[in-house]
């Protein structure tokens, strides 16, 4: 069945879709009934089934007589040591810890935050709470006391599980100063916490603490507890523009459903074939596509401790596809861009036999053609950009490889995933042509797994999400739908600039500065004006060896932008600098350089329409330590 055959049925019968894909979930009760829509717009799916997580994750597949295949494999570049784990010994694992939990009173709907550095035992933590129906939240491990004391706040834990340490290229990152303090911090105050000491460096336990060992002796290995199909499977937070990060809230059965489906039909996989997923479980990659859907699929998982390069050296992904038999790879594009930079000839790859590697996929940041085109140049293999969200938790738009591969272009993540009715919206809401640049928003219901609301905070959620286009869900993501049906992912909508009465992305001149041979990565953001409204300057970071003057590319990048774009983009400044500031998951920070360059701090004049002023916006990035 081609792709347009399968989006069609999905269009057609929306609940007979749904209710097919839930036949490959293993139900205690099986759903009647896909949408639940009596609460419209807060939209509910499978709401009257009974399931339990960690049993369809782990337990089937052992039950079904495949507990000796491997379903997680532990590589860590920075420790040196390497592990696999069976679906047996995997489930005997979180049995026993699940079972330690629930003597010390966790049960259904508890709260358990989980600060864990990219270890087996992050996976284990999950899946036992899975097991016991209670609602876990991952924090990114080495997140600051106080992030960590916001979220202890909200989530109001019965539990933490956490490490004595991360580990980081050349550094040790010290968990367990960060979660005293954050729980000195919080208003809130866990029962206990579980302690997994690292051998690399071991911490002092205080009188709440438990070890992650030494707790569940003598205890019993707790069964898989069916929960609501509706049950929160976890929180996960993500950083609003102003105010808490936001709660987002997975629904277990959905999320069953739609993860499954997708391991097949976007990333071609099938039972017992090797997935990595190089992310973090602190992001809601690492949650959909580290620890759950590639488990409940019935493949094997890959927990990578390490960074693209350095570990030890810009070959390190190469060697993970090759000695694991990876099939089907996942990462950011900020990951490539970093051993594109590192290793611009891709000397690297030639060392490795990637046969195995069937296809890449790309999320998390734009994916520039440039970046793609050195890719698809250095390892011969397709390269599929995909997009979605931490709200979403699987595919909004992508390529369904596992269906029918379709044809790639450049600058799209391809087309939108049955479940998603994906529009373009002018400021008023009205749907827009092809070619048309404007909000990206999904019309209701989202489909199962989705975000259903925002925990403990559902006007928030309504006031985020539901709001600005009655009927839609907002993205918060600005771009275009082509005549083939092809998604372009632009900008934010902040990041949409005005320039004299005209609507610019910011993402178009990024994708032509990333073409410039001397560009390792970049950055476009609108500075205030008085003039014009707004203004573009570029920022970049140039690849390694690179013996251009960096004035030289500057002009070169301004007359690229120009030539392509056109005069309209008034594309007057650039600016090489060292580094771009990033979150943890390596998205660049627009905004945070929006504000330097807007500061009144730094006196910039009232127009900057005027390159006398680039020295002004270096200067202010110099004291973060960002330009040359």
């Amino acid at each position: 069945m081609a792709y347009r055959d399968v989006y069609q049925s999905w269009q057609d019968n929306p609940e007979a879709f749904w209710l097919k894909a839930a036949e490959a979930i293993d139900w205690d009760v099986a759903p009647t009934k896909a949408l639940f829509d009596d609460k419209a717009p807060l939209y509910e799916w499978f709401r009257d089934t009974k399931v339990n997580t960690c049993y369809n994750a782990v337990d089937r597949h052992v039950e079904q007589g495949r507990g000796d295949q491997v379903a997680v494999i532990y590589d860590s570049p920075i420790t040196g040591t390497k592990a696999k784990f069976t679906y047996a010994e995997l489930q005997t694992r979180v049995a026993a810890l699940a079972g330690g939990l629930a003597a010390k009173g966790v049960g259904k709907g508890d709260r358990v935050i989980i600060y864990m550095p990219m270890v087996p035992e992050a996976l284990e933590a999950m899946l036992a709470c899975a097991r016991l129906g209670a609602i876990h939240s991952v924090v990114f491990g080495g997140f600051a006391a106080n992030e960590l004391a916001v979220r202890i706040d909200d989530a109001t834990p019965k539990a933490i599980i956490a490490a004595s340490c991360g580990l980081e290229p050349g550094r040790v990152v010290d968990y367990k100063p960060l979660l005293d303090g954050a729980i000195e911090l919080a208003d809130h105050t866990p029962d206990f916490c579980v302690i997994l000491q690292r051998e690399q460096h071991p911490c002092d336990l205080g009188a709440r603490d438990v070890d992650w060992h030494g707790f569940q002796e003598g205890t019993a290995p707790a069964a898989c507890v069916p929960v609501e199909g509706t049950h929160p499977a976890y929180i996960l937070y993500t950083s609003g523009t102003t105010g808490a990060p936001k709660g987002v809230v997975r629904p277990t059965a959905g999320h069953l459903v739609a993860l499954n489906w997708t391991m097949k039909n976007i990333y071609n996989v099938d039972p017992g074939d090797v997935f990595w997923a190089a992310s973090d479980v602190g992001w809601v990659v690492g949650h959909s596509y580290i620890c759950y859907a590639p488990l409940i699929h019935g493949n094997t998982t890959i927990v990578f401790e390490g960074k693209p390069i350095g570990t030890p050296d810009a070959g390190t992904f190469w060697r993970v596809i090759e000695e694991h038999d990876v099939k089907s790879f996942f990462t950011a594009p900020t990951a490539f861009r970093a051993v594109k930079r590192e290793d611009p000839a891709g000397e690297f790859v030639k060392k490795y036999d990637l046969s195995c590697l069937g296809q890449i996929y790309l999320a998390g940041e734009r994916a520039d053609p440039d970046t793609i085109e050195w890719m698809q140049d250095k390892l011969g293999k397709p390269i599929y950009d995909h997009w979605w969200q931490t709200e979403t938790g699987f595919t909004i738009a992508g390529n369904p490889v596992g269906i029918e591969p379709l044809p790639v272009k450049l600058g799209s993540p391809t087309v939108a995933m049955p479940g998603f009715d994906v529009q373009i919206l002018s400021d008023e809401g009205h749907p827009l042509g092809a070619g048309e640049l404007g909000a990206i928003a999904v019309k209701l219901p989202l489909p199962p797994g989705t975000l259903p609301t925002l925990w403990n905070a559902e006007e928030r959620f309504l006031k985020s999400y539901l709001t600005t286009f009655p009927g839609y869900y907002e993205t918060g993501d600005a771009g275009m739908i082509d005549e083939d049906g092809y998604l372009y992912i632009m900008a934010r909508t902040d990041d949409v600039i005005n320039v004299a009465g005209h609507r610019l992305s910011t993402g178009a001149m990024e994708e032509v500065l990333a073409a410039h041979p001397d560009v390792a990565e970049c950055a476009v953001i609108g500075v205030t004006d008085a003039l014009k409204g707004q203004l573009p300057v570029g920022f970049v970071c140039l690849s390694k060896g690179v013996e251009t003057a960096p004035e030289d590319v500057e002009q070169g990048c301004v007359k690229l932008v120009r030539d392509t774009i056109g005069p309209v983009a008034a594309f007057k400044l650039c600016c090489v600098v060292d580094r771009l500031p990033k979150t943890r998951s390596g998205k660049i920070l627009r905004g945070t350089m929006v504000k330097i360059a807007d500061s009144e701090a730094f006196k910039l004049p009232a127009t900057i329409d005027d390159p006398a002023i680039l020295d002004e916006i270096k200067t202010a990035l110099q004291t973060i330590g960002y330009a040359k």
